[in-house]
């Protein structure tokens, strides 16, 4: 076990991979000085340009050339620094990666990871603060991944890079710093939520930072009386739905929590499932249908704390 950052994590796990195979390429923006978030550091100096590639500031460019490189046999890397500046791309994810598999009767895959970072980023406005996750699980063909810990943040994206598909790997953007134990030995398979802590009262879902703060709220509800089951989903898609039915099953309640805009949020598919399978009773909080704001009063107004999360277990449970 090694103390890593969230930010440490991902560079091992990236290094790890390109040293076992040759094929396994970064490229965006800043990599070559190690990414925004640090995310990179130090991958230039032991690899070289040739597999760490700086790219001009044209999203759809480095997503066009990764579609490119993993269907001539690569397994490319692609930074997109922030969700956000991804949406200049979409044509190249939508009508490209996600779907030649399958119009090609399977001949080529794209065996690609893009690495999209979401959530709220503090004092960055409306343009730098997004969580898309929702949109993606709209899309067949590709993989949606949430890591919330260094752990995950190591392990999952091993785990994308050996995927096959091309994976929509979401990193929240507050974390990068966020330090924790990983172990290297620890393998995790895509689609396998994490079940955080034990209950009987409630079930409650939640993924990447937001998983953290509902934690926070578990023990104020515990401290209560309250036995919630907190279950980090981890991987959007596909989802666990084992896990969460299980669980739904034994408390009778769902609470899915989402950092993302609330209104057409992945929340409602989980929701939605659970009250279909196991006829609990259900309840979503996400975030209002809002920009967020610049000046922190009115970007507080786009979270969804610890505090607000307990007060809604205790009135759905009344």
């Amino acid at each position: 076990m090694a103390l890593m950052t969230y930010a440490e994590a991902s560079v091992r796990a990236v290094a790890r991979e390109m040293e076992a195979d040759r094929n396994v390429v970064v490229l965006g923006e800043d990599v070559g000085r190690g990414g925004i978030f640090g995310q990179y550091k130090g991958l230039l100096q032991q690899f070289g340009a040739e597999r760490v590639i700086d790219t001009p500031i044209s999203e759809a460019a480095i997503l066009g050339a990764g579609v490119g490189m993993a269907l001539a046999g690569l397994r490319p890397v692609v930074e997109m620094r922030v969700v956000d500046f991804a949406l200049c791309g979409m044509d190249e994810m939508v009508n490209q990666a996600a779907k030649n598999r399958f119009m090609f009767g399977g001949q080529g895959r794209v065996p690609m990871v893009v690495r999209m970072p979401i959530g709220i980023w503090d004092s960055s406005a409306a343009q730098h603060s997004q969580s898309f996750e929702s949109w993606f699980a709209h899309l067949p063909g590709v993989v949606v991944v949430c890591p919330a810990t260094p752990q995950d943040n190591y392990s999952m994206l091993r785990a994308a890079l050996a995927c096959g598909d091309p994976v929509v790997y979401m990193e929240h953007k507050t974390l990068w710093g966020l330090k924790g134990e990983v172990d290297e030995s620890r393998d995790v398979v895509l689609g396998r939520a994490h079940t955080l802590r034990s209950g009987r009262h409630l079930t409650m879902v939640s993924w990447s930072r937001q998983a953290s703060i509902c934690e926070l709220a578990c023990a104020q509800l515990a401290a209560q009386g309250v036995e919630v089951e907190l279950i980090d989903l981890r991987s959007i898609w596909p989802w666990d739905r084992d896990a969460v039915l299980q669980s739904c099953a034994r408390t009778g309640h769902l609470m899915v929590v989402h950092e993302s805009i609330q209104a057409a949020g992945f929340g409602a598919e989980i929701a939605a499932t659970a009250a279909e399978v196991t006829r609990c009773k259900v309840r979503r909080l996400g975030a209002p249908r809002i920009p967020v704001g610049y000046a922190p009063v009115l970007e507080a107004q786009s979270r969804i704390d610890a505090d607000a999360i307990a007060a809604a277990a205790r009135d759905f449970l009344k």
